[in-house]
């Protein structure tokens, strides 16, 4: 394999180093292999390692590459599509056997979801506190053709699962579905959701099987009953395997 010069080009050169790695792995190499280390393809290319990093990054957002824990940097197969429209799923829970809950635990919310819950943060009511109570969040995974594509944070107030007892301190998948079982007991009204590109946190990054930092797609849906905010769904999608679809719902909106 030879070396690669790249010509001066009026557009940065990360980009057109992009589409250069892009034609070599249309012509060069299969699904699933793993590329040379990035000392070997910067010498290739006869670029810094630094513009490398850029190109490999903006492929990896494209969904043609991933970086795989332990592994490194593969060839990525096509993308899934994954259905997030709002005309088939009502509530988190309600006839989708594709999300899977794994935990659930009184917790307090990031500032954000607290937001969308009408509700301020109090840091004297010891960390699981809401207005109207505690607030559950219930952790599930999502898996596509046996692959795990995205994992949901579902933040759920006391005050919209009056029904549920909570013996002791329980936690865990029994609790996340009560939990997911009395909110369907509510008549939901709709739904808004956004959706916007993300870093994938440590947590969701060990679950997904991806890098801390790596691209994603964020999905952020209120669920709406009584006039107010009912739940609150943080969901995150590997943004290298996913394209999500949104049927004729038309209800999506571009988060800036």
């Amino acid at each position: 394999m030879g070396t690669t010069q790249l010509e001066t080009v009026p557009e940065p050169k990360y980009w057109h180093l992009k589409t250069v790695l892009g034609e070599a792995l249309d012509s060069e190499f299969q699904v699933g292999e793993i590329l040379p280390n990035e000392r070997e393809l910067a010498a290739r290319f006869g670029v810094a390692r630094a513009t490398l990093r850029q190109a490999l990054e903006q492929l990896e957002l494209e969904g043609r590459l991933q970086r795989r824990r332990g592994v490194g940097t593969t060839v990525a197969p096509p993308r899934v599509g994954v259905d997030v429209s709002t005309a088939r799923h009502r509530w988190p829970a309600a006839g989708d056997d594709s999300w899977q809950a794994v935990d659930c635990a009184a917790a307090e919310p990031p500032v954000a979801v607290l937001r969308l819950l009408d509700a301020e943060s109090d840091a004297g009511t010891g960390g699981a506190a809401h207005a109207d109570g505690p607030v559950y969040v219930v952790r599930r995974l999502r898996a596509t053709q046996g692959q795990a594509v995205a994992a949901e944070q579902l933040y759920v107030p006391a005050s919209s699962v009056p029904g549920l007892v909570v013996p002791g301190t329980q936690s865990g998948t029994a609790l996340a579905r009560r939990v997911l079982r009395e909110l369907e007991r509510l008549p939901l009204e709709g739904q808004d959701r956004a959706v916007e590109l993300g870093s994938a946190r440590a947590d969701d990054a060990k679950e997904l099987d991806r890098l801390p930092g790596a691209p994603v797609l964020v999905v952020t849906t209120r669920y709406l009953s009584g006039g107010r905010t009912a739940a609150v769904s943080v969901a995150t999608y590997r943004a290298d395997t996913c394209r999500l679809t949104f049927g004729d719902a038309g209800d999506l909106r571009i988060a800036s």
